[in-house]
């Protein structure tokens, strides 16, 4: 799915006019358009560069622009509506952007952690924060004393900021981990949740049954349409547009915009077949949703997002700008306070929330605390919410100006806590012991059981090895031991035949014990980038003190880096990119000799087909 399913962000730009301003500069012969654009992205750049340069995420920025050059600053905008509508266009695109990185098969595929834990975690979490706002109220804070304050509260902190973390999840190259994979899946799930929310929003005053199902109704029948047309016209129309690259763009913004047009015509449906006032228009940013859901599966979706994306970031820029736009001047500290608290129950809930969910569900102790800290922001979703509710009369402007500089703070504190996750884990893990939050069982190994081969971590490479040791040497794998934090691969793992322990890399200890100093082959699989804790050359350090016959396998990134791993006592150090430089070199020679095709049927028929291959790790 990768960052750009990253929902809440975009749908937040409706949340730009809360707050109504009049004009602030004075006229200029440049149209006012073309001038607010043109202040608003050179502030923003500006600010951005030197955000960037401290390690203060560039969101910061643009918020803390809009700031500047709004009321509470110094009014260098002209219109702001001209910010809002801009930010609008933003929000149809990003949404639409969402909609073609959502993989429902692959959520339904995550396993019984991800989808238990998705499914409960969203509502448990809304229920903490209404009970904690009801607290506040309690001991004196009345701005959430209220019942809808209350909703509100618990709706705010109960997601995570998609943008922010699979950006730093991406930058850091750890997508593909545990800790990636299971905050992909809490993300996504989140996702789907705002959406229930927002279509339930409008009848939170009066509950009734009869809007809903006509809202749903819409939805359902929007999705019907835009998956038929998807299937039969437009496969036909992107097939004619992928002749010229640059037509790809606005076909994918025609289509996105033809979805929006028909989901906001099903008003008039809805009129002629229920009477007025049945409202079974669908909202524009649910249709450009579902515009992005229904031509996900085409094979140019990839070029539509990377085409899409383009103009998408000047967009959602301005929102950001917008969004700083509309914060009022602070009078008094309730403001701040209720901004404090919504951080502050937000990061409370992810221990007592997120994390016993996680544990409870399958996952280990790290893995699961590492996930939970790293989701700790609040969620531009909530933005979105909350700017609705003051449209509905839910909530006060003060409540919505607290959620804007909670966001703020979390935002903020996210690269920090994402860069400390592990450390702050290893601070915690006394106490998650105490509290029977242990870690799992290292799993019952015979005393006497000597293992030809240990491979020390379970990644892709480590994957791809037991599956081709499985094809081609099954007899090896009841000597193969496997020693990795990951407890959800162990019964994949034993169901193949080989040993499974789980065990931290970087402990001397728990590698003694697991039999690494009777193993013939020591192999460690995971690169540093991957590794926490420890990397190969203290890996290669510690087996051959435990183990000074053993043959010692291990890798390196950089190449400087490799002899220092064979300094460390390696007997051979393996690097992925130059054995795929070499591999890569023999697939050219044979393309340049026209002898491709043979190469291709006789690895083939040799290896399988890699999209046939039954690995643990896809």
């Amino acid at each position: 799915m990768g960052f750009l399913r990253a929902t809440g962000i975009g749908a937040a730009a409706a949340f730009l006019p809360v707050f109504a301003t009049p004009v602030y500069a004075a006229a200029t012969e440049m149209p006012s358009l073309v001038y607010d654009i043109g202040i608003s992205l050179f502030i923003a750049s500006i600010l951005a560069i030197i955000f960037v340069r401290i390690r203060i995420p560039s969101i910061a920025a643009f918020l803390v622009c809009g700031i500047l050059i709004g009321p509470v600053g110094i009014k260098l905008i002209t219109q702001p509506d001209n910010i809002d509508t801009i930010s609008e266009l933003g929000f149809i695109l990003l949404l639409f952007m969402i909609g073609m990185e959502i993989d429902l098969r692959r959520m339904l595929r995550s396993g019984k952690m991800i989808i238990v834990s998705g499914l409960l975690q969203y509502p448990l979490t809304v229920l903490f924060g209404i009970l904690m706002a009801k607290a506040l109220a309690w001991i004196g804070l009345s701005t959430v004393g209220s019942n809808y304050d209350a909703l509100y509260f618990g709706l705010f902190i109960a997601g995570s900021s998609t943008l922010l973390v699979i950006k730093l999840f991406q930058e850091k190259y750890e997508l593909d981990t545990e800790p990636g994979r299971i905050a992909l899946g809490l993300l996504v799930f989140q996702d789907f949740w705002a959406i229930i929310v927002i279509i339930l929003q409008p009848s939170f005053a009066a509950p009734e049954i009869m809007p809903v199902l006509y809202t749903i109704l819409g939805i359902a029948l929007l999705a019907i349409v835009s998956y038929s047309l998807a299937k039969s016209l437009v496969p036909l129309v992107f097939r004619w547009l992928s002749k010229e690259p640059q037509m790809m763009l606005v076909g994918a913004l025609g289509w996105c915009f033809a979805i929006v047009f028909i989901g906001y015509g099903f008003e008039y449906v809805g009129d002629f077949v229920f009477g007025e006032g049945s409202h079974m228009s669908v909202a524009t940013g649910m249709s450009a949703l579902i515009a992005g859901l229904t031509i996900a599966t085409l094979p140019y979706s990839r070029e539509i997002v990377a085409k899409v994306g383009i103009v998408r970031d000047f967009f959602i820029t301005l929102f950001f700008v917008g969004l700083g736009m509309s914060v009022p001047p602070i009078e008094g500290m309730g403001v701040i306070l209720i901004a404090v608290a919504l951080a502050f129950f937000a990061l409370l809930s992810r221990q007592l929330i997120f994390f016993p969910l996680l544990y409870f569900t399958g996952g280990d102790q790290r893995h699961a605390e590492v996930a939970s800290i790293r989701l700790a922001q609040i969620s531009e979703f909530g933005l979105v919410i909350s700017y609705l509710g003051t449209q509905y009369g839910h909530i006060s402007g003060e409540f919505a100006s607290a959620i804007i500089f909670a966001f703020i703070i979390t935002a903020l504190l996210t690269p920090m806590l994402y860069k400390h996750a592990y450390n702050i884990h290893r601070w915690m893990a006394p106490f998650l012991q105490a509290m029977r939050f242990r870690e799992p069982d290292e799993g019952a190994l015979d005393a006497e059981q000597e293992y030809d081969l240990v491979l020390l971590g379970f990644h892709r490479v480590a994957s791809s090895l037991l599956h081709d040791i499985a094809k081609n040497k099954p007899e090896l794998l009841p000597r193969i031991l496997v020693i990795d934090f990951n407890v959800q691969l162990h019964p994949a793992i034993r169901k193949l035949g080989a040993a499974v322990r789980y065990g931290d890399l970087s402990n001397d200890e728990i590698l003694l014990h697991a039999g690494v100093g009777k193993a013939k082959v020591v192999v460690a699989t995971i690169p540093d980038d991957i590794l926490r804790g420890t990397n190969n050359k203290e890996l290669v350090k510690v087996v051959r003190r435990i183990n000074e016959k053993a043959i010692v396998i291990a890798n390196a990134e950089e190449l400087a880096s490799a002899q220092e791993v064979y300094a460390c006592g390696a007997d051979y150090v393996y690097m992925g990119r130059i054995n795929t430089a070499r591999a890569l070199e023999d697939i050219i020679t044979r393309t340049m000799e026209g002898a491709l095709e043979d190469f291709r049927r006789d690895e083939e028929e040799l290896h399988g087909r890699h999209h046939e291959r039954v690995e643990i790790l896809k």
